[in-house]
């Protein structure tokens, strides 16, 4: 059972009740995930969030792993002859690992140091002297320490080892280490200086070959773009404080007086720092700032993450997917309304005028046969002038034509999934097909290609990948659970990422599907091999089953609250269907009837919220979006061009646009409003259809600025213009009298949790 100590210690973080961290780590100790914790056990923990559950969690593992490292430094302790009441009770108490590290130095298993030859020699007396700073001279009770045998020859030899074992113990005093920590973590600069002779090679660090900053302001990205640096032997880092403060504090410790003695300690100091503790806290503070910096790239990737997943999805339409290239040709595949592949085919509208005029007819074709409702072509190579050919060759036809984002398409159309699903066709066929279906359902799609091939990270191969693992696993279950899944359609591998799922139990389900027919009802996932009661306890209220012989089993009304349902509407005298298309008479439920000893009111309203909209698709609706005409290449921008663009990435420096021209564009965070910006993500999401203008085109390195400054809608730009015309053909009225707006004030963005999540307890 979890210590009292932390569920209090984890209480007071989230500033929560210590019964609701309890309730969260019995859960989670049972086998619940998060997202069925937040959504189906609100009472028990109080309504706590996603957020709060994960914070939580990861609390949760980092005490275990501080207990485990106290146990084993208790254990060494003991074994060596250290351990003490006092040292035993420091060592409990220790709430870091920082901290209980710092309290276990000094009684470390040491290799052979400077201070341990010392005392080898048996000078070790002698420091402890010096040390004291009683006014002795220490060049006369350094003497009798003198031994040629000990290799000790002269008095400045003796004192010498003194000072190495005095250095040793300055080095390995925790409040000594605390101070200076703080001093690095506060006052120290980073300095970055390009390798001689790299200037050439490592352009792409231009910015950093002679750069400093305070390391407590150095954003993420600059962290990690220098640590890239001296990764590939480009730059060369230091992290330090001006030397003179952090020598000051250490003598404010140790020096006590101006005798010889105190000057010999002076000495140690100066050693101590200079090759031991400078060294240490350098260490320590790239470790910390990493972590950090580690933790803001996530946090920021998973943000993105969360943003590309969500994104409006086209829905069940028959769509044709279009890998575009110009010498292999076009890639086509034409899908029905389940996202089936059902023809395939190649064309190459680009080699010649008269193949075009063949393709065009062939497209037509295609697109009436198989009743095309919809076409997306990939935006890689040629899809802008794949996209403008395919818009007149349908130019009489009423099917959408919509560029889509292909990154990651190719890492699927490689992947043992695409061969599962696709064995008798190439890589080529498996992209066509993913293109297509990314429109048709980005979430659905995305689950099968690793989150770090999808382009919307930031270093993201620099970055600690355990912890990105499990926070990219965690938004890609939260975004599946939060939409839900249709049971009798989804692939297994958007059923792995159901709640109680693993993949074994989603390729059993699937082979279950194929071999007995769609499933009627939920409870029928029992008949599934391997989905016992505690699976169907998880994933059963996150799985649709639509047209099923229940109407409930297509809401997120879990199976466990039925038969409240069926009670509702037989006190109203109605069957559940007529209920749920009743909203007058749903009005009339007073919910306090219903509630029992695991069921509240939380769960009360949900189950009304889902009667409303039943199994309704939290996602925007989905808007077509196109880009400007004639502007393919980034050789057609122009300085002061206003465009339209999707946000593609956000970065904690700005984001990043794509206007149509195989290159994104930049649009650098004091370029994103007429106000300050802290935070690109509160300005923008991923997929966000936006306007900008072109500021700046570098042709030699292939990058665009862009700013959203300003920036007006073409259509409303349009819409101002004839405002104006009619303005002026009505007669001079007065102008109204000028009244001054009270000042907005941002809302406070998210939970606790969150800032606590994203401050890095993760």
């Amino acid at each position: 059972m979890l210590a009292d100590t932390a569920i209090t210690t984890i209480a007071n973080e989230l500033d929560i009740k210590n019964q609701q961290v309890s309730a969260v780590a019995a859960l989670l100790s049972d086998g619940a995930t998060i997202p069925f914790i937040a959504r189906y056990r609100k009472e028990v923990t109080g309504s706590l969030d996603e957020v709060a559950v994960t914070v939580i969690r990861d609390r949760l593992n980092q005490l275990q792993d501080l207990r485990e490292r106290q146990a084993a430094i208790l254990k060494s302790l003991e074994k060596h002859g250290h351990l003490t009441d006092e040292l035993h009770q420091k060592v409990l108490e220790a709430q870091t690992m920082v901290v209980l590290e710092d309290i276990y130095l000094p009684f470390k298993p040491k290799r052979r140091t400077k201070a341990v030859i010392a005392k080898e020699k048996g000078l070790e007396p002698l420091a402890h002297l010096i040390l004291e700073q009683k006014g002795i001279d220490p060049f006369k009770e350094a003497v009798p320490y003198i031994d040629p045998e000990k290799k000790v020859d002269t008095v400045e030899d003796a004192l010498s080892g003194a000072r190495d074992i005095m250095a040793e113990m300055i080095n390995e005093n925790d409040e000594t280490r605390s101070r200076l920590r703080n001093l690095f973590l506060t006052k120290a600069v980073i300095k970055s200086r390009v390798v001689i002779g790299m200037e050439e090679a490592g352009a792409k660090f231009k910015d950093y070959f002679d750069w400093q900053e305070t390391i407590a302001k150095v954003p993420s990205h600059r962290m990690l773009a220098m640590r890239r640096g001296e990764k590939e032997n480009v730059l060369i880092l230091d992290i330090s404080p001006a030397e003179e403060d952090a020598i000051t504090i250490i003598e404010t410790l140790f020096v006590k007086g101006e005798g010889e003695d105190s000057a010999q300690v002076k000495l140690a100091v100066f050693d101590g720092y200079k090759r031991l503790l400078s060294n240490s806290m350098e260490t320590e503070t790239r470790m910390y700032t990493k972590t950090r910096a580690d933790n803001e790239a996530i946090n920021v990737f998973a943000e993105n993450l969360r943003q590309l997943l969500l994104s409006p999805p086209l829905g069940a339409k028959r769509v044709m997917g279009i890998d575009p290239g110009f010498r292999t040709g076009c890639k086509l595949a034409c899908l029905d309304r389940q996202g089936t592949l059902q023809h395939h085919d190649t064309i190459f509208p680009h080699m010649s005028q008269k193949q075009a005029q063949d393709d065009s007819a062939r497209l037509k074709s295609l697109s009436k046969k198989f009743q095309i409702e919809a076409i997306a072509v990939g935006n890689g190579t040629a899809g802008r002038e794949t996209e403008a050919f395919v818009k007149a060759a349908l130019s009489s036809e009423k099917i959408q034509v919509l560029m889509v984002n292909e990154s990651g398409a190719s890492v699927y159309s490689a992947s043992e999934v695409a061969r599962e699903e696709f064995p008798d066709h190439d890589l080529t066929v498996r992209g066509a097909v993913s293109i297509g279906r990314r429109l048709m359902d980005p979430l659905a799609e995305l689950v099968k290609i690793d989150p770090k091939s999808i382009g919307v990270g930031q270093y993201q191969h620099d970055v600690d990948q355990t912890s990105l693992r499990q926070s990219l696993d965690d938004v890609v279950m939260s975004c599946v659970n939060n939409v839900g899944v249709d049971l009798n359609r989804a692939s297994a591998q958007l059923l792995t990422y159901v709640s109680g799922l693993n993949t074994g139990i989603a390729k059993n389900i699937v082979q279950h599907r194929n071999t007995h027919g769609p499933f009627l009802n939920r409870k029928q996932l029992l008949k599934v091999s391997r989905l016992g009661p505690k699976a169907f306890e998880q994933s059963a209220g996150f799985l649709r089953i639509m047209d099923g012989e229940n109407p409930l089993d297509a809401s997120a009304v879990h199976p466990e609250s039925y038969d409240i349902v069926d009670t509702m509407a037989k006190d109203l005298g109605l069957s559940v269907t007529d209920m749920m298309k009743k909203a007058d008479l749903r009005r009339q439920i007073d919910l306090p009837r219903y509630v029992t000893k695991t069921v509240g009111i939380p769960t009360l309203n949900d189950i009304l919220d889902e009667l409303a909209k039943p199994g309704r698709d939290p996602r925007e609706t989905f808007e077509a979006f196109s880009f400007t005409d004639g502007i393919d290449k980034i050789n057609d921008l122009r300085k002061g061009m206003q465009l339209p663009g999707i946000v593609t990435n956000i970065t904690a420096f700005g984001a990043f646009v794509d206007i149509g021209v195989h290159q994104d564009g930049l649009v650098h965070i004091s370029q994103m409003a007429d106000r300050f910006v802290k935070n690109p993500a509160d300005i923008v999401k991923v997929q966000q259809k936006v306007t900008v203008t072109v500021l700046d085109i570098d042709m030699d390195r292939n990058r665009i600025s862009l700013s959203m400054k300003n920036a007006v809608d073409p259509m409303e730009k349009n819409t101002r213009k004839a405002e104006v015309r009619k303005k002026k053909d009505l007669p001079n009225r007065p102008k109204p009298e000028k009244t001054r707006k009270p000042r907005k004030r941002p809302a406070p963005q998210g939970s606790l949790a969150e800032a606590l999540l994203k401050s890095g307890l993760k």
